[in-house]
């Protein structure tokens, strides 16, 4: 089967110099490997062979191209082999990094969940993946040691409750990040959920966008909190009211981490609820068409969005896509409340929603098994993933709160966490991932046990949330750029050996009650720590902050106002 390049609406004249592979400007012909095996035949394309050969045939039956290449159309990688340390990523390639088993993500738009769909997750990590199954901070869940023979049996059961993992990886628009209080919430602005799911249903899938320069991130939420890390999209639709249209979105592109960060930007347009998925597929297809595909490091929307501006971008997306002129709008306010949801909290038919943090979104079979039961017993239809990895136990009466609280807690999954458990998340790690360097699961979750003792005594002054991200690579899964205290698993040398340790970043954070606006942590050149000192470094840092911090100073200001002496 051959793919056909979608041609853009009308070739730009070509810029002098070296083409970037953007197809409205230099044509469609590809420049790399990867851009000729897309064209050459799409991603969509490999689960015939899935299900017909390689699930027949096995692991050994799968050429190079599908395993490393296509198959992450279809949320599968493989994942890493056991026993190659950190200092050997960098080293080898694919191939000898590669174990005979994948992670597979189901893609949970919006993070949304009916009980029975809990159920059949639960059963799947139960029965086919070990017992694994991790929240990640985009609201899917993670499953390993799949084996390919039992795909599409997995696949059978996912479809069957209407889940699926068509597009959970690749250069495709990945899972729509969405509010976990969409349409519940008393104080929402305008309910996600018709957007979310007509982007979904219309574009996922869609092989004239199953093509892209490389992922492209989406998040919508009507909540005042702001609670789908907005700043870090490709594009994000953001719930405001109109002074004299009502409710909509403020729309917003070009957010994204990894080596290279880059907070995303208003158009400062007001997008109509009718609109919003023609606006989002408009941004795409700019993604798709202008997107640099040249170099894949320099193939985010966030490169094309540096170079032109919010101004050209909001231009050519009118002129070129939409066909119409948005109306200009206002911003966000300030977020209201913490997005993570968690606690207990009233919703506005008079039942109650619970927000319980699992340790850095470490859950299992038997868990997600046991919270299904609790839900059954309180009366609960619905659970929801967050993208602080939380969840959200929606429609609960009253009467039946204290009963789920407690049986959430037995589960390992906390009402009222401690500010180090609800303040911290971590990426996959070097237990699975063939990019990491170092562990950080387990690291994180020792450092949050070990800073529950060592700072009880300070716990009760912290009246400001000091956010923890553990990332054990660059690429800044777990979003170290954006955390009060971001870490950056990197190899450190230490009385002449390798040992894992950190990079450390200060002073990020997100839309939050306690900040008016996004910004990115100081880089620490010459910060570093072993994995064995986090605790060491997160202690000394809590302590130094509540002795000099001015007033209501947060953390990230406090990190940002003192000289570098004081944070080493």
């Amino acid at each position: 089967m051959t793919t056909t390049a979608t041609t853009p609406r009308a070739l730009r004249p070509p810029r002098a110099g070296r083409a970037n592979g953007q197809w409205a400007v230099d044509g469609t012909a590809p420049l790399n490997a990867n851009e000729e095996w897309k064209q050459e035949e799409g991603g969509l394309s490999v689960r015939a062979r899935i299900e017909e050969v390689y699930s027949k045939e096995g692991f050994g039956s799968i050429p190079p191209q599908d395993l490393s290449g296509r198959f992450r159309w279809w949320g599968l990688y493989t994942q890493r082999r056991p026993g190659i340390d950190g200092g050997r990523t960098a080293q080898l390639d694919d191939t000898e990094l590669s174990d005979e088993y994948f992670m597979l993500r189901a893609r949970l738009d919006g993070g949304a969940l009916t009980l029975e769909q809990l159920r059949v997750l639960a059963q799947i990590s139960t029965e086919f993946a070990r017992g694994t199954a991790d929240i990640s901070d985009r609201q899917n869940l993670q499953y390993h040691w799949i084996r390919i023979e039992d795909v599409p049996e997995i696949w059978r059961r996912l479809e069957a409750v209407g889940l699926q993992t068509t597009e959970a990886c690749g250069d495709t628009p990945r899972v729509v990040l969405g509010s976990p209080l969409a349409g519940i919430a008393a104080d929402e602005i305008i309910d996600p959920t018709p957007v979310i799911d007509e982007i979904v249903e219309r574009f996922i899938g869609d092989p004239e966008l199953a093509n892209l320069p490389r992922k492209f991130k989406t998040a919508v939420t009507g909540h005042p909190s702001l609670d789908v890390v907005h700043e870090i999209n490709d594009v994000s639709l953001v719930g405001v009211v109109h002074p004299e249209l009502g409710p909509g979105y403020d729309l917003w592109v070009g957010g994204g981490l990894s080596t290279a960060p880059r907070l995303a930007e208003r158009l400062g347009t007001f997008v109509p609820e009718e609109h919003a998925a023609e606006v989002w597929h408009g941004v795409v297809r700019i993604f798709r068409d202008y997107g640099y595909r040249r170099l894949r490091a320099k193939a985010r929307l966030k490169f094309l969005l540096a170079e032109w501006g919010p101004a050209e971008f909001r231009r050519v997306l009118e002129e070129e896509y939409l066909g119409y002129a948005l109306p200009d709008g206002p911003a966000p306010a300030r977020a209201t409340t913490p997005g993570d949801h968690v606690g207990v909290h009233r919703q506005k038919d008079g039942n109650h929603y619970v927000g319980a943090a699992p340790v850095v979104g470490r859950v299992s079979g038997e868990v997600l098994t046991g919270l299904a039961d609790l839900m059954a017993d309180a009366g609960s239809g619905r659970v929801r993933f967050t993208p602080h990895q939380k969840l959200v136990v929606l429609d609960v009466a009253p009467d039946r709160l204290d009963a789920l609280v407690s049986g959430l807690e037995a589960l390992g999954l906390s009402v009222s966490p401690s500010p180090f458990r609800r303040n911290t998340i971590a990426c996959t790690g070097i237990e699975f991932c063939k990019l990491a360097i170092v562990e950080t699961k387990a690291a994180a979750a020792t450092a949050i046990t070990e800073l529950e003792q060592r700072l009880a005594d300070v716990t009760p002054a912290l009246d400001t949330p000091i956010s923890l991200h553990v990332n054990g690579c660059p690429n800044s899964c777990a979003r170290v750029q954006v955390a009060d205290i971001g870490l950056k698993g990197q190899l450190l040398t230490v009385d002449g050996e390798q040992v894992p340790g950190f990079q450390v970043h200060l002073g990020g954070g997100l839309a939050s009650p306690e900040r008016d606006e996004a910004g990115l942590g100081r880089t620490m050149r010459g910060l570093k720590v072993t994995a064995d000192e986090l605790p060491d470094l997160v202690e000394r840092l809590v302590r130094r902050f509540l002795d000099q911090r001015e007033g209501g100073e947060t953390f990230s200001a406090w990190a940002h106002r003192v000289d570098d002496e004081v944070l080493r």
